[in-house]
């Protein structure tokens, strides 16, 4: 698929994240603006608000872009989806005839602010990426059991916390918990001291099914409304020493960041790729009718207060063993109610390579062989005043659809009471 030329110039750049051919969706605010719906194209937003209000898009009886959050969009359903898809490529693209009454709805990027492009109905985290898996589990149960009997077989997940999900360039405080060292009587409390991240993507679901309602992988694939990054940060010590039996708990529900423009199935579509061979032959319910995952590029980009950015990993979302639409129907088998606005995160994307690994844990292998930055320090984990930051995009012929940053920076540990 080649570019799609827009008279917005900026989307026509080879180098944006945004052009016509991507139209992602986000909420955002200006000096003079409450916090609205609004898409990205090129380096401008357009008000969904500004041009639902003059009738140039209307998707329901009643105004549905007045609101901070896409979740009413996504409750009309994937076939309201396609056709506000369709009207604004003709709204946007070259030579279109509203050009000039859709040209004083565009507001700069650069004076905006961005919010949460919707509001987290739940937050599942999986467990769905093999190579950290495998290196996750060789680290501390060695290469001959690295992998659970269960993990060829099913999308292991655990339900993380919606609560604290905040967009892009929030920063994060460095979370306090019980620590114990492994020659310790008992454990103490107080800041995690191996703060890490965790490179992965975030499905999000657009239409709900009642309790009791299994969808099948094709179906499953049609309820995803879109996708962001998402880093789900870890404190790999706390972890350590409340995982077991009942796996992670305050280690993660501290914070979730993810990048604050939704991109959308539709948008990603000319960039489906296969699952990885399977050892196993998965059960019925999970075989993939086709290609299931993207070929998105991905990368970890470190940079220490005062410092310059640095990547430290690349890797892609094809390396996924499982995709979102298998994740998505293993949650719903169960007779699991799933809502619009439900968050999936894919699980932390490495590939088979060192530069590949999605997360710090990995990079310095447990803290034994930390990275030396271009300043000449050493990380094995984040330090305060570190910002972490994913980029993804896939690449066409001329354009790239991107999503923009997620980032944030690590502040101190607030004092306990």
């Amino acid at each position: 698929m080649t570019l799609m030329t827009s008279w917005v110039e900026s989307a026509n750049s080879p180098d944006t994240d945004f052009p016509l051919n991507n139209l992602p969706y986000g909420v955002f605010s200006t000096n003079s603006l409450e916090p609205r719906c609004g898409v990205a194209i090129g380096d401008m937003i357009l008000d969904m608000a500004a041009l639902e209000e003059a009738e140039l898009v209307t998707l329901w009886d009643e105004p549905v872009f007045d609101v901070p959050y896409w979740n009413d969009v996504m409750d009309l359903g994937p076939d309201t989806w396609e056709a506000l898809r369709a009207r604004l490529i003709e709204l946007l693209s070259t030579d279109a005839p509203d050009q000039a009454t859709v040209a004083p709805h565009l507001v700069p990027m650069g004076d905006a602010r961005l919010h949460m492009p919707m509001v987290v109905s739940e937050y599942t985290d999986f467990y769905a990426g093999k190579h950290h898996a495998t290196n996750v589990g060789t680290m501390f149960r060695g290469a001959e059991n690295a992998l659970p009997p269960n993990w060829l077989h099913i999308p292991i997940g655990y339900n993380g916390r919606a609560s604290t999900v905040v967009v892009s360039g929030t920063d994060i405080h460095r979370p306090n918990g019980q620590l114990k060292a492994p020659d310790a009587e008992k454990p103490g409390f107080g800041p995690c001291k191996r703060l890490d991240i965790e490179l992965e993507m975030g499905a999000i679901v657009g239409t709900s099914t009642e309790m009791g309602q299994p969808v099948t992988v094709a179906e499953a694939d049609e309820m995803i409304f879109g996708y962001v990054l998402l880093n789900d940060w870890s404190a790999r010590d706390i972890q350590a020493w409340e995982y077991q039996p009942l796996g992670p708990f305050q280690a993660k529900a501290f914070a979730t960041s993810i990048s604050p423009w939704i991109v959308t199935r539709a948008a990603l579509e000319p960039f489906r790729t296969s699952t990885p061979e399977r050892e196993k032959d998965l059960l019925p319910y999970l075989k993939e009718p086709g290609p299931m995952l993207y070929d998105i590029d991905l990368a970890v980009i470190i940079e220490p207060e005062g410092g310059a950015q640095e990547v430290i990993a690349r890797t892609n979302y094809n390396e996924m063993y499982y995709s979102a639409a298998q994740q998505l129907t293993h949650h719903a088998s169960s007779g699991c109610a799933m809502n619009a606005g439900d968050l999936l995160g894919s699980g932390t994307i490495s590939g088979p390579e060192k530069d590949q690994r999605g997360s710090l844990l990995e990079l310095s292998w447990g803290g034994k062989e930390p990275l030396t930055l271009q300043d000449g320090s050493e990380r094995s984990f984040l330090e305060d005043g570190d910002t972490m930051i994913l980029t993804g995009h896939a690449q066409g012929y001329g354009f790239k659809i991107g999503f923009g940053a997620c980032a944030g920076k690590i502040l101190a540990a607030i004092p306990y009471p």
